[in-house]
């Protein structure tokens, strides 16, 4: 009989436990469910600023702030004529979507925030003050550095692609031009059949002239927007042309031979260059190797000869 009113009084506490806890719960559970429709309310009570405000995606209501901070902060360390090298290496990128040069500015202060943070803080949980000094001081230059290395790769892959392309463009001009169409018809007809930067200039080049700008002033801006020296030869011979009267097909004619020769020559330039780009991984890759697999067994049968003395 004691045995069961012992259990019978640990179940009335443990039940009793069980229920203040449901209590407390419940009233949390209310409290924050109380909370929530409260805020809800103040919400919908609050001026139409701040819900327009609100409602706003996150990159409008965070992202632009903290960019346009970051802008700020950097151009206090950007000086002037670096921000005109930046927009110069933007037109030879060809102004890609989205980029300009608080852009590159923002990114260029965040990654010197981020790479500074990142190489302070590494070394010192492990346990390494002088490589956090260090670390920090390269990672930050190095994110630092980062945007203007990614603009100017892209605006040299872009210049590679122009040189690429221009002798298919002008053999397609010529022939555009010998079967009876205009220059500006040809230069349409080049650029609606081929693909790239090149043909994306081509369309500006004519839009600027559905515009009212002449035929030279396009195509100088055309000139003034890539760094290609033969693409630039090309204007110059075209806008010399178009001013002293001379037939557009002779000099089309003789535009694409010589671009034809040029990019042959730069090929016999670039396989004379492949002996000496090879000899140093050759030397000190391919080299080192090959005397391990022929003279390694050589080795170790000499070596075994010897031990036996």
């Amino acid at each position: 009989m004691g045995d069961a009113f012992l259990w019978v009084g640990l179940a009335a506490v443990f039940l009793g436990i069980v229920g203040v806890f449901l209590a407390f719960a419940g009233g949390r559970e209310q409290t924050g469910v109380a909370r929530s429709l409260a805020a809800v309310e103040a919400i919908r009570a609050a001026p139409k600023s701040m819900r327009d405000d609100l409602d706003k995606p996150f990159g409008e209501r965070v992202g632009q702030p903290f960019f346009a901070g970051l802008t700020r902060l950097g151009r206090r360390f950007t000086p002037s004529d670096q921000t005109a090298r930046m927009r110069r290496r933007l037109d030879l990128a060809g102004n890609p979507p989205g980029w300009d040069s608080d852009r590159i500015i923002a990114f260029k202060m965040l990654g010197l925030i981020v790479g500074g943070a990142l190489g302070f803080f590494l070394p010192l949980l492990l346990g390494s003050p002088l490589w956090a000094v260090v670390l920090g001081i390269g990672l930050a230059l190095l994110g630092f550095w980062v945007p203007n290395i990614v603009l100017y790769q892209t605006a040299y892959n872009r210049s590679e692609r122009i040189l690429k392309d221009l002798p298919d463009a002008l053999d397609l001009l010529v022939i555009s031009v010998e079967s009876g169409l205009g220059f500006d018809a040809a230069l349409s007809q080049v650029a609606r059949n081929t693909e790239g930067p090149l043909a994306e200039e081509f369309f500006r080049v004519l839009q600027e002239m559905q515009l009212g700008t002449s035929r030279a002033d396009s195509l100088r801006a055309l000139g003034e927007r890539s760094d290609v020296s033969d693409l630039r030869g090309f204007i110059t011979a075209m806008v010399q042309a178009d001013s002293f009267g001379i037939p557009v097909a002779n000099v089309l004619r003789i535009q694409a031979r010589e671009m034809r020769t040029r990019r042959s020559q730069r090929a016999e330039e670039a396989a004379q260059k492949v002996p000496v780009k090879i000899l140093f991984p050759l030397i000190f890759c391919i080299l080192p190797v090959l005397f391990i697999a022929i003279l390694g067994p050589a080795v170790i049968q000499i070596a075994d000869a010897f031990s036996e003395f």
